[in-house]
């Protein structure tokens, strides 16, 4: 694909985001940040009782790369349990969005995925307190992968 194609895509996901807004009663809900650009993220997750995602939204505001990726990264992980989020790779989720257009922006185009991974990590604790996790939590991890790429 050309790097026009790429951007058609993120605009497109930008304009028609899938899966925004709240979800009622969510099972997980976290919150990612980037304090550089100023792009909120709010993921909201329902899981079954095998801790697959069976329902997923996002909230937040952003620049377009963030909010379009946020898009993407929803319908990725609707139908993943929670082992396969944290196995999710950000070069894949990078390579989608056309490298070539956001590796300027990694933070940006990763802020989703980080987010969603953060929650994955605490989430089987809380559930094993009989809790769901919807506490906002802070990232302590940030992708930086090799972005000469």
């Amino acid at each position: 694909m050309t790097r026009q194609d790429y951007i058609e895509i993120i605009l497109d996901l930008y304009n028609n985001p899938h899966h925004k807004g709240k979800l009622d009663a969510p099972d997980l809900m976290v919150n990612g940040g980037n304090p550089g650009c100023g792009d909120i993220v709010t993921i909201f997750a329902k899981l079954d009782e095998n801790d697959r995602i069976t329902d997923a939204t996002f909230d937040g505001q952003g620049c377009t790369i963030s909010m379009a990726a946020a898009s993407l990264v929803m319908d990725k992980i609707i139908g993943k349990t929670i082992s396969e989020i944290e196995a999710m790779d950000y070069n894949e989720l990078i390579e989608e969005l056309g490298r070539e257009v956001v590796k300027s922006r990694i933070r940006c185009a990763t802020l989703a995925l980080d987010t969603i991974k953060g929650g994955a990590r605490v989430y089987p604790s809380h559930k094993a307190l009989g809790k769901k996790l919807v506490a906002p939590i802070i990232l302590s991890e940030t992708f930086r992968g090799d972005e000469s790429k």
